[in-house]
Order: C-alpha cells, then structure tokens, then sequence
C-alpha cells in the first residue's frame, strides 16, 4: 500500500519530473515525503516517442544536465555512451535516455513511486487531492512536468501521420507511400527531420507549408540568438542546404498565404504537422485549462508547472523574449522557481 498523504507530489517522469525529483531532494525535502507519479517511468515521451530523434542540444549540455544535481549520484553511474562523445556535438535523443533510465532508478528506489496517470486535481483545506486511475491521496504541494503533445491542425481531408512516425525513418518506412503527395506544415527543428525522412521514401512530391522564413540559433560570447526557435544542429546544416540553398527533387515550399495554397493541399494525400506542442490535459474543476506564471512557475497554491509544459520565460540580450525548453533550461527554471515554490505552498 502506498502512503495516502505527501509533502510534494511530481507528476511525471519525464525530464522536467526527473530534476525536479532531484532538485527537491537537493533542497532538503525527505524522499519519503515525496511522490512521484507516472504511468511507466521510462523518461516520458523523450524516452519512447522522440529517442531517434537528433537533439538540437550539444552533448555538453546534457552532461550539465546528468551532473547537476546531487540527488542523481551520475558521478556514480556507468561509463554510458555520452561520455565519450565530443561535447560540442549533438547526439540522437537515445544517447541521453539511457542516463536518465538509470537516474530514475536511483530515484524511484528513495522517493514513493505510483505507477499511474493523474486524472483531476482538487483543492480544499489547503491539501491538493490527487485523482488516478487507481487511487485517490493528498499532497501539500503538487508540480506538473507532464509534458505536451504534438500540435495538429484541422484538415480533415487528409490523413495524418503521427509526428512520432515521421521523425523514425524505420517507422515511417512501414506506411504505404509509394507514389503519395505529402504536406508538411512548419518550418521548426522537427520539420527539417521530417523532410528528408519524407525524400527517402518513394514519395511523388512532398509540399512544405510555412509561415516564416527559417530561423537559425547563432552563438555569441555568452548567450545564443534565437536560442530556443532557431535551428541548430544537423537540422540547421540540412535547411541550410537544402531549403535556404537549393531544393531537392519532389519537394515544394508554399508559404500559407499564397492563392496556390488550397489548390496544393487538395493535392495531398498524407499530411504531417510540425507546428509546436500543446501541453497534457489535466482536469482541475476549480480553474478550467491551468496556465503558469512563466518567471516563476505558480499556477496556484501549492500548484507549479515545470517543463515543456509549462516552460520558463527569458529575453536575451537584444530583448527578444523565448520560452525556454530543453534539460539545462529545465534545470535552470527550477533553480529560478524552486526557491519561491518551497515558500509559497498551499
């Protein structure tokens, strides 16, 4: 039997649920005052859905992430993979779960485990009731890292191919494209993962929608424009060739404006949106859809919201503001609000 009652509740497990697990303990909240919730606790969506993926985050960076809190005992964990990599390079999203498997161990052995979703959060008495599949328990404070789902839009005339299947090239080999038309709608760091999985498939054209023109992160002496939005990474060397430079064989650009952009689209068979991601759906009666306060992460009494759900806030240097989404600026968020977060329960 699991306690009914915690000091603080983290819903997910993903990333964002990991360092925020680790952060608690490094602040000095007893393990067993925690708990953690999630439905497998196999490092979210990034562990599962997104592992082929190519990060547009270097090496160095994710190290920073493993090392940063004491809780993670990564100083003590194997010689992964990641550790022999050039840490000024990107590495397929894989490289980087197989820490985090191991991380999650290591906490889930400290911290009261829950093996289920969250369905609805309650607020009375200044005790948050959380509602799962299987139980109901209290908690004087909860944090939601439950991530978000990719963002679709409304045409329902052609068929969808999951975003998850149109980043695996294995995956995307198995669907039946031979002589298809296949919009592509966005112009993000999934879109230029997608297109050329697309190419190499025996597709007859591939029509990419967009709004704007590519953004590219750059690197300055101390910070990185367009750092969130920009392209980086093999995704930004293949734009740069290809879409910015000259276009391949069967692939077109339509921007969303232009008068063909209907007469394209009826065109297609198949469509794939990379359009962003739109945060999980959590029941809360009392509040109708949660928003955060994204300079300190409060969504209510005793309530905050971390990750890419609920990312943090930052203008940079010329005043361009992005939210922040990646493991060092989860970390980094959490350093920012955890302070506040640890005076400002329920």
């Amino acid at each position: 039997m699991h306690p009914t009652q915690f000091r603080w509740t983290v819903i997910g497990a993903g990333p964002a649920g990991i360092a925020t697990v680790g952060r608690l303990i490094d602040n000095g909240i007893r393990p067993d005052e925690i708990g953690w919730l999630d439905p497998e606790f196999a490092v979210g969506d990034f562990g599962t859905k997104w592992s082929v993926v190519s990060s547009n985050t270097r090496v160095g960076g994710f190290i920073d992430f493993l090392e940063a809190s004491t809780a993670f005992q990564f100083r003590r964990a194997p010689q992964f993979a990641i550790r022999s990599l050039d840490p000024r390079q990107t590495c397929p999203l894989a490289t980087v779960a197989e820490p985090l498997r191991w991380i999650t161990g290591r906490l889930a052995e400290r911290v009261v485990t829950i093996k289920s979703t969250a369905t609805r959060l309650e607020l009375s008495q200044r005790r948050w009731t959380v509602h799962t599949e299987e139980a109901i328990f209290t908690s004087d404070n909860v944090v939601l890292a439950i991530g978000s789902e990719p963002r679709s839009l409304d045409y329902s005339n052609v068929r969808e191919i999951p975003l998850s299947v149109a980043v695996d090239s294995h995956k995307l080999g198995m669907e039946r494209l031979d002589g298809a038309t296949v919009a592509v709608f966005g112009a993000s760091h999934s879109t230029m993962l997608v297109l050329p999985n697309l190419l190499s498939q025996p597709v007859t054209r591939v029509v990419n929608f967009y709004q704007r023109p590519l953004r590219y992160a750059v690197e300055f002496d101390g910070w990185t424009l367009f750092d969130d939005t920009g392209l980086k990474g093999h995704a930004a060397d293949w734009a740069r060739q290809n879409l910015d430079g000259r276009l391949p064989q069967r692939l077109q650009r339509c921007h969303v404006g232009d008068p063909r952009f209907e007469d394209l689209l009826d065109q297609c068979d198949h469509v794939v949106y990379t359009v962003g991601f739109e945060p999980r759906r959590i029941d809360a009666p009392q509040w109708g859809p949660l928003q955060h306060n994204a300079s300190n992460g409060i969504i209510a009494p005793g309530l905050f919201g971390v990750g890419i759900a609920f990312p943090g806030y930052r203008l940079d240097p010329t005043g361009y503001g992005e939210h922040r989404v990646g493991l060092e600026k989860f970390m980094e968020q959490l350093d920012t609000c955890m302070p506040i977060w640890l005076h400002y329960g329920a």
